[in-house]
């Protein structure tokens, strides 16, 4: 029942970031700690109850009722909410078939659906947009090519096109796109996409924008058809362009109604192309955005003078160059810059390029090294670390520098400031990066030390279960003793917000913890040290086992009785004396476990402690003999000693001070079942006083939690039996009393006089 929480580990308000220092963090912090829109609650509860509402075709596909009816918006945000959730699927897809939903837009990105459902689904309705970025490989671009092909509407009205990544099969070409005559946007990035290719898509009479980047066009020279109208083109990491540097800038002076280009590129190719365009001086006079990250030979002067010429320029990409670091940068009204040269490039580089690994990457890698010794909030930053985890999870340098950058982002009272839900989200991902790499022990490192944030373990929500499973392992290692004892301590708080049938179900984990636990204290006891390790090790037990049966059992099953009692004999401090009486509180809470712990050892041990002047002490030991002596049974062929142990009890609880009274340690309980056979115990009032002085004690100090348990376990109905019974004695229906008073106070708001202090 009793378990420890500290008062560092108290709940923290919400610090607003300074607007005028950080006004994106301000809105960053509205927003995350605004609750989410009604439209969006609406849409989360259909899809999370999709088979409540949906019939069922032979197939097992699901079907709305024929009388629901979806205006286009609401369609088009259910379809992309459902892919962005991970449930589109060919059995939900079917959805769509129907004459329920008005599509225009389709976005479907990283979802895993097949042709056939692809087809089905999507392409008798009136589309304008198909976002196909990352399908599974199982649906390739030219199924989906394809099945647009199949609506005449479709080919003549359709404007935007994304088949980023979507796979292409060997030896075919994607001429077929030529059909689509409405197509103004078009990305075919990191795909099987040839020169040949490239001749058909340039014909495309209303193309303004095109994304080539990563293909395998090895010539440009076909985008001369489109000169006249082509406004926006990318062409990142065109590894395989077969043109001189000269022969591709000679194709760029003619696309004269160019306003976005991005010539980006991996350092390690060492390109020349963005050093040539920049040495121009009569090219894309119209540009407002220019990419050149990644690119080799790039200095200030360079750079400052091409924007010097264009006075319209907007956006210049300089991540992974040599350039950005020149006051020019810092002082160009209106010019944004994604760089490495502050926390401005930087966060405008992992802004723009969240879905390149390579250059999120290294703008984390920067991040790194700019908040090292950070003692600002900044939770706008934090949230592009967030995005950029969620985008790469699969990618061990990102992951890795990212987990780094939100240690630092998050760490000692950083985290304060930052809303919970924004918080929520990054533990999430930092857990789903120890799961993908189990054996990258910097990475487990980095997360763990994020986990040791107080904000973020008991104020945040997350999986805590699944949490609990991957940190008991970490725990259970000892290669890294430092690893080993933040795992330690982070399993002493996570065993708090788990309920005890979670803590049950960790099962193989759970038996493991306990052991190692046990392993540790026995450790620190043969080494006479009473360290910071050792009482998390204690906080741990303590907390894992409370009210949980089976955790006592497991402490029992591996010694635990020899290795705390070794450690009473050990140590006299209080703190850690009250710590071993808090678990051995646990264990005596279990009916069938309790008959254990009368040993003649430990139960002089108790009585001992029972006469403590620490008042935890002594209330902890008090605990441990109502518990035991509440239970007439397993006392038969000693009563005499019950008797004796009855009226110690009583005769130290006299000397208590007022239940009222404050303790060092901050006693807490989840709920006040385990005090029933106490509080129904009339036969003895010394067993009754004890819980009921307990009862008083945290419903003084916490009365909107502990009224509340009051209700809900029944205590109400037993305060008023204990008031009714002929056999109650006169302290019992007194503290009955006062515990009933405490509830009026608090539901009513009535207020009592203050009474002085006085011994119980």
């Amino acid at each position: 029942m009793v378990h420890l929480m500290h008062r560092l580990l108290w709940p923290r308000c919400l610090a607003l970031p300074d607007a005028q220092e950080d006004e994106l963090g301000r809105c960053v912090v509205q927003e995350e700690a605004s609750p989410y829109s009604l439209f969006d609650i609406c849409l989360d509860v259909l899809i999370a109850d999709l088979e409540k509402w949906c019939s069922k075709g032979p197939d097992g596909t699901l079907c709305f009722p024929e009388s629901w009816c979806f205006p286009q918006e609401i369609a088009d945000k259910f379809l992309e909410r459902l892919a962005w959730q991970g449930k589109l699927s060919d059995r939900t897809a079917s959805i769509f078939q129907g004459k329920q939903m008005n599509l225009k837009v389709v976005k479907i990105r990283k979802a895993k659906l097949s042709a056939a459902a692809f087809t089905k689904a999507f392409c008798h309705h009136k589309l304008v947009e198909v976002d196909a970025t990352s399908v599974d490989s199982e649906l390739l671009a030219t199924d989906i090519i394809h099945a647009l092909q199949s609506s005449s509407w479709i080919q003549k009205n359709l404007r935007c096109l994304l088949l980023d990544s979507a796979s292409v099969p060997p030896n075919s070409r994607l001429l077929a796109l030529a059909q689509f005559t409405g197509i103004h946007t078009l990305s075919v990035a990191n795909m099987s996409f040839g020169s040949e290719d490239l001749v058909s898509v340039s014909q495309f009479p209303n193309l303004q924008s095109l994304d080539i980047s990563n293909t395998l066009v090895t010539d440009i020279s076909p985008l001369l058809a489109c000169k006249n109208r082509l406004r926006s083109l990318t062409m990142h990491y065109v590894k395989y362009l077969l043109m001189s540097s000269s022969k591709v800038i000679a194709v760029l002076r003619q696309l004269k109604c160019l306003l976005h280009l991005d010539i980006s590129d991996h350092r390690q190719l060492r390109s020349d192309l963005a050093f040539c365009l920049l040495q121009q001086k009569d090219i894309l006079p119209n540009l407002v955005s220019l990419d050149i990250s990644g690119a080799t030979d790039i200095s200030d002067k360079a750079v400052e003078s091409f924007l010097q010429q264009r006075p319209g320029m907007q956006f210049v990409g300089l991540l992974s160059t040599d350039a950005g670091y020149s006051d020019f940068f810092k002082t160009k009204q209106g010019l944004k810059v994604a760089g490495g040269a502050n926390m401005s490039q930087i966060s405008e580089a992992l802004s723009r390029y969240r879905n390149r690994s390579c250059f999120v990457k290294e703008a984390l890698y920067r991040l790194f090294s700019e908040t090292l010794s950070l003692r600002v909030i900044l939770p706008a930053t934090l949230k592009l670390v967030a995005i950029g985890m969620r985008n790469h999870p699969l990618d061990l340098p990102v992951q890795f520098t990212a987990s780094a950058c939100a240690l630092n982002l998050t760490h000692q009272d950083l985290a304060r400031g930052m809303p919970v839900r924004l918080l929520s989200e990054v533990t999430s991902l930092l857990f789903t990066a120890m799961k993908n790499f189990p054996y990258y022990q910097q990475l487990q490192k980095n997360c763990l030390l994020a986990l040791t944030s107080s904000r973020i373990l008991v104020d945040v929500p997350f999986d805590r279960f699944n949490a609990a499973k991957l940190v008991m392992k970490w725990l259970c290692r000892r290669d890294n003793p430092k690893m080993q004892t933040m795992a330690v301590s982070i399993t002493s708080i996570l065993a708090l917000k788990l309920s005890p049938k979670d803590t049950e179900q960790l099962q193989e984990e759970l038996h493991m913890a306990i052991k190692e636990l046990l392993a540790i204290v026995t450790q620190k006891t043969t080494e006479n040290a009473d360290d910071i390790p050792f009482l998390f090790t204690l906080k741990a037990l303590w907390n894992l086992t409370d009210e949980c049966p089976v955790a006592c059992k497991h402490f029992l099953e591996n010694d635990g009785l020899a290795v705390v009692t070794q450690a009473l004999e050990t140590f006299s401090d209080p703190g850690t004396q009250g710590k071993i009486l808090g678990i051995l509180n646990n264990v005596a809470e279990v009916g069938a476990l309790s008959p254990t712990l009368l040993t003649e050892d430990l139960t002089a041990h108790i009585v001992s402690l029972l006469h403590s002047g620490n008042i935890e002490v002594s209330f902890f030991a008090a605990g441990v003999i109502a518990h035991l002596t509440c239970d007439r049974q397993p006392w038969l062929s000693r009563d005499l000693q019950r008797t004796q142990l009855l009226q110690e009890l009583h005769k130290t609880m006299q000397n208590w001070p007022s239940s009222q009274c404050k303790m060092s340690a901050l006693v807490t309980y989840r709920s006040f079942k385990t005090f029933s056979p106490l509080l129904g115990n009339f036969s003895q009032p010394e067993v009754q006083l004890w819980a009921l002085w307990a009862m008083h004690h945290v419903c003084s100090k916490d009365p909107s939690k502990y009224c509340k348990l009051l209700m809900e376990d029944g205590g109400l109905q037993l305060m008023h039996d204990i008031q009714e019974h002929g056999q109650t004695s006169a302290q019992v229906r007194q503290m009955a009393a006062s515990i009933l008073e405490d509830f009026r106070m608090h539901f009513t708001g009535y207020q009592r006089h203050p009474q002085p202090q006085r011994p119980f």
